[in-house]
C-alpha cells in the first residue's frame, strides 16, 4: 500500500503515487519502469533466471514429457482423481529441491485435481510419502 497522496505523473498523466522524480518530473511505477527500460546507461541488469538454471530448466522440460508420456495415469491417486497425468509432482520440497530437481525416481505422475489437493493438505502428503 502506497503512503502518502497521489500527484500528477509526468508520464502517463494521471494522478498515481509518485514512485520516482527524475530530472524534474515524477513519474509513478509503470512510467517509470518503461523510463528505466530505455535508458542506454543502464548497466548490471539482473536476468530473472540463471543461465545454470535455463540449461536445468530446458533438461527438465524434455525430462518432463518422456516421464508423462511413460507414465500417463496419475500415480496418487485422491478421491478428486481424474485419471490423466498432466502434472509431475516432486516429492522433495524446500531448500532439498534443487538437489532432485532432474531425478526422475523422486517424481510422482499427477493430475491437476490430486495435486492441488496435494498441495493443499501437506500433512497427510507427508504421511502417504508424496512429501518429504
Amino acid at each position: 500500500m502506497a503512503i502518502g497522496k497521489k500527484k500528477y505523473c509526468s508520464g502517463c498523466d494521471s494522478e498515481q503515487y509518485i514512485w520516482k522524480n527524475f530530472e524534474g518530473n515524477k513519474y509513478c511505477k509503470n512510467c517509470w519502469g518503461k523510463i528505466q527500460s530505455k535508458d542506454p546507461e543502464q548497466k548490471n541488469v539482473i536476468p530473472k533466471v540463471s543461465e545454470k538454471r535455463k540449461k536445468q530448466d530446458a533438461e527438465y522440460l524434455k525430462l518432463r514429457e518422456r516421464f508423462l508420456n511413460d507414465n500417463f495415469m496419475c500415480q496418487l491417486n485422491y478421491s478428486c482423481c481424474t485419471t490423466n497425468a498432466t502434472d509431475v509432482h516432486h516429492t522433495y520440497a524446500g531448500s532439498n529441491r534443487d538437489a532432485f530437481y532432474l531425478v526422475q525416481s523422486t517424481w510422482k505422475a499427477s493430475c491437476r485435481a490430486c495435486h492441488k489437493h496435494l498441495h493443499e493438505n501437506p500433512a497427510e502428503a507427508r504421511i502417504l510419502g508424496y512429501l518429504k
